[in-house]
């Protein structure tokens, strides 16, 4: 015996289904689809679903960040935007420092928003000597491959010497735009020295510390300690990728 059931029964059960399937999606696949690996969100292990879920052993870029809530927003998926938020989780945000904000996807334009995040980075641009890059309420957004918003305060720690040369503990400035690329050009309070770090939307980037010398033996320091000299000091430059 055959029953046939009424159209709107049929619709209803469709979107039930549809809705059912869309609040199942694991963290690992929904991620995928949007691309967020791609960008650098990362980890060794993803549990729940992608409006809650949870990274294990994140990593943001090669940073590692431990780890990480994460969950997409339903709202901005309303105009098009697909933005998933993201939080180190319970105790490690105590012990290894803040680390929250979201990366947003719609079209050609991706990028972050209000990130505050401390990020271990010493093996990352070696032989420079950092030890830690922090974000505070730094927004950076990329459209068609080009950086089209940057904004927020970026500080560079900074650690041991070079051949004996003390180095100031930070670095800072504002995060900004400059031809298609984003551009960290960082400071130390006295003015001597300087960390410019500029990254395309792959990743890729280019991270030039440049230090004033103010004695023949400070020269030979950092001569000593791989620096060139130049119009605007003694420099050390490197190249990777995020």
């Amino acid at each position: 015996m055959r029953i046939a059931l009424p159209m709107g029964r049929v619709v209803l059960f469709v979107c039930i289904f549809l809705l059912a399937m869309l609040v199942l999606i694991p963290m690992q696949l929904g991620l995928g689809w949007l691309g967020m690996d791609e960008r650098g969100i990362a980890g060794r292990e993803a549990k729940g679903s992608i409006w809650n879920g949870h990274l294990v052993e994140a990593q943001f870029g090669d940073a590692a960040v431990g780890d990480v809530d994460t969950g997409l927003g339903f709202f901005p998926l309303l105009v098009g935007r697909a933005r998933v938020s993201m939080a180190r989780s319970g105790s490690e945000a105590g012990a290894l420092g803040d680390f929250r904000g979201a990366m947003s996807v719609s079209g050609s334009e991706f990028g972050l928003d209000d990130m505050q995040a401390s990020l271990p980075v010493a093996m990352l641009f070696a032989p420079l000597p950092m030890t830690a890059l922090e974000l505070e309420d730094v927004t950076v957004h990329f459209d068609n491959g080009l950086c089209s918003t940057a904004e927020g305060l970026v500080r560079a720690r900074l650690g041991g010497n070079l051949g004996g040369a003390a180095l100031p503990d930070t670095v800072m400035g504002n995060a900004q735009c400059d031809e298609g690329a984003l551009l960290l050009p960082l400071i130390s309070q006295s003015g001597m020295e300087q960390l410019e770090i500029r990254i395309d939307a792959t990743g890729a980037y280019t991270a030039e510390f440049r230090v004033m010398a103010v004695d023949d033996a400070a020269r030979e320091r950092l001569a000593m300690a791989g620096f060139a000299s130049g119009p605007n000091g003694y420099a050390l430059t490197v190249q990777g990728e995020l």
